[in-house]
């Protein structure tokens, strides 16, 4: 069965005809080639596949497409300003917060999401917006500094 789903995907209208039980993921990875959105263990819990879903982060292995018809969706890919990276990004790389880089994606945007919402977050909250994404190679502590110097770059006017 085939669904029609219109959706603003990085700030691009998008209108496209899918099958009904694709996920998210799917139409993202593989009808508009967003491919920095990683699946992992298609059950939710890696978080590797987060992208921020009408102001939340979400887990989109796990959002049937016709679900997102209609809402705002914000992928890896649109997180940097042309070439210039976003402060979370950055800072990632700053603090040394990225090895194999398979989960950096779904760590930023739940990161980015927490800070759209909380511009000034303290260690517990970060703990708390990240639970769900895991990592196997940085552990968390690079991670969570990595939250908060960018929670500092946007107090400074910088994100």
């Amino acid at each position: 069965m085939k669904a029609f789903i219109s959706l603003t995907v990085n700030g691009d209208y998008i209108e496209l005809e899918t099958d009904a039980e694709k996920r998210l993921i799917d139409i993202l990875r593989e009808q508009l080639y967003l491919t920095g959105t990683k699946e992992g263990c298609k059950k939710g819990e890696c978080g590797s596949c987060t992208v921020i879903m009408d102001g939340k982060a979400v887990k989109s292995c796990l959002v049937p497409a016709f679900r997102a018809s209609g809402s705002i969706i914000q992928t890896i890919e649109g997180v940097a300003r042309g070439n210039e990276l976003h402060p979370i990004q950055q800072a990632f790389i700053d603090q040394g917060a990225v090895q194999c880089g398979y989960c950096t994606p779904g760590m930023i945007m739940s990161a980015k999401a927490l800070l759209d919402s909380n511009p000034n977050p303290d260690v517990s909250e970060v703990r708390e917006s990240m639970e769900g994404n895991l990592c196997r190679c940085t552990g968390y502590k690079k991670i969570e500094q990595a939250v908060m110097v960018a929670a500092r770059s946007h107090q400074k006017g910088e994100g």
